[in-house]
């Protein structure tokens, strides 16, 4: 009967997440294909499956491993880069642009994965605000080192340098790709829509059938009991590093996505106050709890943009509201805090009966 209780929630929980951003889709489509959207709802929709994407999978290492990611924003800024180069690269040799799309968010999403690989076996062996620190010195460094990168094509492939864009010894037909600290220059924008959505959905599916099975038990039985885990023959750093690595790719797959969203990316766009803004949709989304991510991620993604008509106001009224859903989110206390206040009514209104008669 238990086995069955659970099965039922995690196909519930399934048909929430998956129905939300189907539901999303067959409502915005249309709009946005029918000019009903204005630019600046329309320009949002690909940053906003984008962040979608970053949140699901850093609820994978901060919600279900329980390890604090503050780097997240690298992971995302080598996938966006990697996939740019591999874009430009294939746009000679493939004439589809949703092809060089797939492929540039497939190469994005390796790199990043190699980059978690390298990055998670040190990181991986530290608790607590060790790891937040070296994650986020991890991010710093890769922008700083894609601020140095100037990176050219032509006739005869692709060139590198670290100094300047003479260094890269194009010919009269070359393009530079990456321009130092301008970043990725000359983007042809090729991220649609139905793209974006089509990688929630397999971020989603990834992440959903990761924690419902035996690496995902694994993994939150060493989140809740490191020493437990061990005990019982789990092997900890190989579960730690598998879910790492899984949600650095999907981070890498979502920049390839973002970055071909814009004409220009530069590295400044993936600091630390990127890493931070994913964290705070995950937190007020919710731990463990992708529905809520997706909803917080739409929501205060799009609010700044809502409220831009009171600009003066604007940031106010958006702490505001992220301080009013940080204290809903927490269930328990509002159960209790709800749970007593009708308490004390009925105890006043069980007063004044007994006082009337």
């Amino acid at each position: 009967m238990a086995r069955k209780k659970k099965i039922s929630s995690f196909a519930v929980n399934n048909i929430k997440c998956y129905g939300l951003v189907i539901l999303a889709f067959l409502v915005l489509m249309p709009l946005q294909s029918a000019g009903v959207l204005n630019n600046s709802v329309s320009g949002q929709l690909v940053p906003i499956c984008a962040y979608v994407v970053m949140a699901i999978s850093l609820n994978l290492t901060v919600g279900y491993l329980g390890e604090l990611s503050l780097g997240h924003a690298g992971f995302m800024s080598v996938g966006a880069f990697t996939g740019v180069i591999t874009a430009v690269a294939l746009s000679q040799s493939v004439a589809a642009p949703e092809l060089r799309l797939l492929v540039s968010i497939i190469v994005g999403g390796l790199f990043a994965g190699v980059a978690g690989l390298i990055i998670g076996i040190p990181v991986l062996r530290l608790k607590g605000d060790y790891l937040a620190i070296v994650t986020l010195a991890f991010g710093e460094i890769i922008k700083n080192i894609i601020n140095c990168l100037y990176v050219g094509i032509d006739a005869s492939g692709l060139h590198f340098s670290m100094k300047n864009t003479n260094e890269l010894n194009l010919d009269a037909a070359g393009k530079v790709i990456l321009n130092g600290p301008q970043g990725a220059v000359g983007i042809t924008k090729i991220a649609t829509f139905g793209a974006a959505i089509l990688l929630i959905l397999f971020a989603l599916f990834i992440v959903l059938n990761l924690v419902h099975s035996k690496t995902g038990r694994a993994v939150s039985a060493i989140r809740d009991n490191r020493i437990a885990a061990e005990s019982v023959g789990i092997g900890v750093t190989r579960y730690k590093l598998t879910a790492f690595i899984i949600s650095a790719m999907l981070a890498g797959m979502a920049g390839a996505l973002y970055a071909q969203n814009f004409s220009t990316v530069a590295a400044q766009k993936f600091d630390f106050n990127l890493s931070i803004l994913i964290l705070v949709f995950v937190v007020l989304g919710g731990m463990r709890n992708i529905f809520g991510s997706i909803i917080a991620t739409a929501i205060l993604y799009m609010l700044p943009e809502l409220l831009r008509g009171i600009a003066d106001y604007r940031m106010l009224i958006y702490a505001i509201i992220l301080i009013a859903v940080m204290l809903l989110t927490n269930n328990m206390k509002v159960r209790a805090f709800i749970d007593t206040a009708m308490a004390n009514i009925k105890g006043k209104l069980a007063g004044r009966k007994g006082g009337n008669s």
